[in-house]
Parts: C-alpha cells; sequence; structure tokens
C-alpha cells in the first residue's frame, strides 16, 4: 500500500537525512584510528565508556531542548556538533583530543534520540498522515542498516587515498550536509497544543508518565531497543558457529539485509492484532537459539530470520509509543524511553556473558510479556 500523498515529501526528506547522517567513513574506521593512533585497547574501550556514559547523561536532558526549544534546531545542532568532534579527531588525534570529540558527538547522538521521531510524527500529523509514521519510521530503519554498505566502500577508498585524515575531514563535510538538509524539517506546533513553557512541559510529561497505559509502552520500547544490542555479537556468533573469517563480513551483511526488510514490513506487521507482536517476538527468540546451535550452513540464516522479525517488532513499537504520546512532550518522553533502551543493552551484555545467544534467546522470551502489555494498538489518551 503506497504512501498517501501528504506524507510522501517528509517519508523522502527522512529517508535522504537518515542515509546522509550514517554516511561518515569514519564509522567503520574510528576504532582502527585509535589504535593506529597508539592507543592501548584499555583506553580505547575507556573512550567508548565515556561515549556511552555521555549519551546517557544527556539524553532526557536534550529531549527536553528539543520539546522547549526546537526539534528541527536539535536536529541540525546534532549533525553541527558531530562534525565538530570529528574535527577534534582529525587535528588533535590523541587521547584528549578524542575524549573531547566522543563528548560532543555524545551530545550530538542524544540529541537526535528524541528530536528525530517526535519531528516526522509531528510533520505526518500536521498533514493528516499520521497513520503513516510506522512505515516511515521503518523505511528510515531498514536506511540505516543499508547505507552501512557504502559507508563501508566509500570508507575504504578514502583510507587508501587519503588515511585517517581524508576519512576524518570527509565525516565533517558529511554530518554538515546532515545538518543542512535538517533544516529543511518541518517546524510544527504539537498536535494537542500545550503550553510553551517549562511548566507546561513538565504538565504535560508528569500526565504523560502517570498513564499505566504510556509507562508500558516506555518500558516495551525501551527493553525492545535494548535487544538491539546483540548486534554487536553477530560477528562472533557467525565465527563460533564455524563461518571462515574471510566469510565473517558476509555472514554479518546478510544478518543486516534481512533486518532492513524487517523494518521495511513493519507497515504491514501494524496491521495485525497486537497478539502478533509477542509471538513474533517469540519466534524471533527461537530462531535466535537455532542460531546459537545450528551449524555453518543454517545459523546465519537462523539469525537473519530472527533480527528481521526483531527489527519489525521494534519498529511498530516505537510507532506505538508515538501514537500515545503527548505531543507537547513527544521528544521528551522518546528520550526517556532512550535511556531506557541504553540501560536495557547492558541485560543483553550481561545475558551474553553468562550464556552467549541462548541466554540472549532468554532474554527475548522474557520481554515478549511486556511486549503484549505495552504494545496494544491504539490505546486511548
Amino acid at each position: 500500500m503506497p504512501l498517501p500523498p501528504a506524507a510522501r515529501p517528509l517519508a523522502r526528506l527522512a529517508v535522504v537525512w537518515t542515509a546522509l547522517s550514517g554516511l561518515a567513513p569514519v564509522y567503520p574506521l574510528y576504532a582502527l584510528l585509535f589504535l593506529d593512533t597508539g592507543l592501548s585497547a584499555a583506553q580505547v574501550s575507556g573512550l567508548f565508556a565515556l561515549w556511552s556514559v555521555t549519551g546517557l547523561l544527556a539524553e532526557v536532558p536534550t529531549g527536553v531542548l528539543a520539546d522547549r526549544w526546537s526539534r528541527r534546531g536539535s536536529l541540525v545542532l546534532a549533525g553541527v556538533l558531530e562534525a565538530a568532534g570529528f574535527v577534534l579527531w582529525t587535528v588533535a588525534p590523541g587521547l584528549p583530543g578524542f575524549a573531547a570529540g566522543f563528548v560532543v558527538w555524545g551530545v550530538g547522538g542524544a540529541l537526535v534520540s528524541g528530536a528525530a521521531e517526535a519531528v516526522v510524527y509531528e510533520g505526518l500529523a500536521a498533514a493528516g498522515a499520521e497513520d503513516s509514521f510506522v512505515r516511515v519510521q521503518g523505511a528510515t530503519t531498514a536506511t540505516e542498516l543499508l547505507v552501512q554498505v557504502p559507508t563501508a566502500l566509500l570508507a575504504g577508498v578514502l583510507v587508501e587515498a587519503g588515511g585517517h585524515a581524508l576519512v576524518g575531514w570527509a565525516s565533517v563535510g558529511t554530518c554538515l550536509a546532515a545538518a543542512a538538509l535538517a533544516t529543511r524539517f518541518p517546524e510544527t506546533a504539537p498536535t494537542d497544543g500545550g503550553d510553551d513553557g517549562g511548566g507546561g512541559l513538565r504538565s504535560a510529561v508528569t500526565d504523560a508518565l502517570r498513564r499505566p497505559s504510556l509507562r508500558l509502552t516506555v518500558v516495551a520500547v525501551a527493553l525492545l531497543g535494548g535487544l538491539d544490542a546483540l548486534e554487536e555479537y553477530f560477528p562472533v556468533m557467525a565465527r563460533d558457529r564455524g563461518v571462515p573469517t574471510a566469510l565473517v563480513p558476509t555472514a554479518v551483511l546478510v544478518v543486516a539485509l534481512a533486518g532492513a526488510a524487517g523494518a521495511a514490513l513493519a507497515g504491514r506487521l501494524a496491521r495485525l492484532p497486537s497478539r502478533a507482536l509477542p509471538a513474533l517476538l517469540t519466534a524471533s527468540a527461537g530462531l535466535l537459539a537455532v542460531g546459537a546451535l545450528a551449524g555453518a550452513a543454517v545459523a546465519p540464516a537462523a539469525v537473519a530470520l530472527s533480527y528481521g522479525l526483531y527489527l519489525a517488532v521494534l519498529v511498530v513499537g516505537e510507532a506505538r509509543l508515538q501514537e500515545q504520546v503527548p505531543g507537547a512532550a513527544r521528544a521528551t518522553v522518546t528520550s526517556v524511553a532512550g535511556l531506557g533502551t541504553e540501560l536495557a543493552s547492558l541485560l543483553v551484555f550481561a545475558a551474553w556473558a553468562l550464556g552467549s545467544a541462548p541466554a540472549v534467546a532468554v532474554l527475548f522470551l522474557a520481554v515478549a510479556p511486556v511486549v503484549a502489555l505495552g504494545l496494544r494498538a491504539r490505546q486511548t489518551r
């Protein structure tokens, strides 16, 4: 079913902006940049921890900023901050420069977390096309995965041509281009009105999170989003199941493509009864368990199908959250869910440490009842 005409311009803008935002060639190479500069493995881990902590601390405040100031402005500022972070990496390569860059990038990433979904949903709602959000969200999620392919190819060409410096400056350019494109997003007033002042926002957030149905949805989306941390282990799973090291990138690419397909099909899944969502997540858990135990001939396909089903459920969950959140608090509540996602990802890391992929499959099963309660369609406000 095609998007209604009113939704198409914003959908195209969201997809192109997502693609451009993911095209920075430094993404697949920054760990190598740190090592090539002479940092130790412990120092690299410390940088990643600093990045994560920055994102956690900035998540909710940046959502509040987007609701009180400008969601479009938050996306523009995010691109500028990320570019600034890569400038620091390029002109001051070393532990202090890398740390400062990660702090700046972490704040920029937090700005996107709450504002991106909010600006798209409100723009669609202003055009009377909010029912299209799940399909637009699915398309942007699929784009995030698919753009990794040209990004990796571009990174390989640039690092050969001019080393890490050329990669860094090219990344600055793509981030600034994404910031410029973000100025084209509509800046709409919340569809349900609301006071522009801080008191009005606090009231909207408080009233929203007092609703048991919305609290459950926030928890369900946070837990679902946290499960995506499993993506970090796909290369490990492939090699553990006997995939030759040279073919591991191909196996991981197959999983990413399946995830993109699942996200793109989320619009159709959204029309199914709500009870289908926990059933599909349960099926995803079963396929993940198969992928953890099967041989090299079966494991990548099983994990790919598992990831595709999972991302389809996640996109529907994100859409159900936007259906319920009051417009005046949309970015803030979305950021609260984002903070929950960051914390929930720790459960995946702990499960993997305890029992590898089978333990993560059990975690998927444990989340299914929360999904059943929290992602009921069209709950009333």
